[in-house]
């Protein structure tokens, strides 16, 4: 789909010269960008993705190393 943004002159400069440096197109740059913003942003559907885990784990006690090292990844997470 093509489709035309205005963007900043600074935000369009820096872009271009992370293209250039990482060797993308300033296609490919955009839409991964704007896949990661949409990520970021949907909190709805990460917890979503998170419930079918948990409902497919099905409840099986995991062992207390694997719930003490999920516990310590939690709290340094920042929500």
């Amino acid at each position: 789909m093509k489709t035309a943004v205005s963007l900043p002159d600074r935000v369009y400069r820096d872009a271009e010269g992370y293209a250039k440096r990482t060797r993308k197109s300033r296609s490919q740059l955009y839409a991964e960008a704007l896949a990661e913003y949409l990520a970021r942003h949907a909190p709805d559907e990460v917890t979503e993705a998170m419930n079918v885990v948990v409902d497919a784990l099905g409840d099986a006690a995991p062992e207390a190393f694997v719930q003490r090292a999920g516990r310590r990844v939690l709290r340094s997470v920042e929500w």
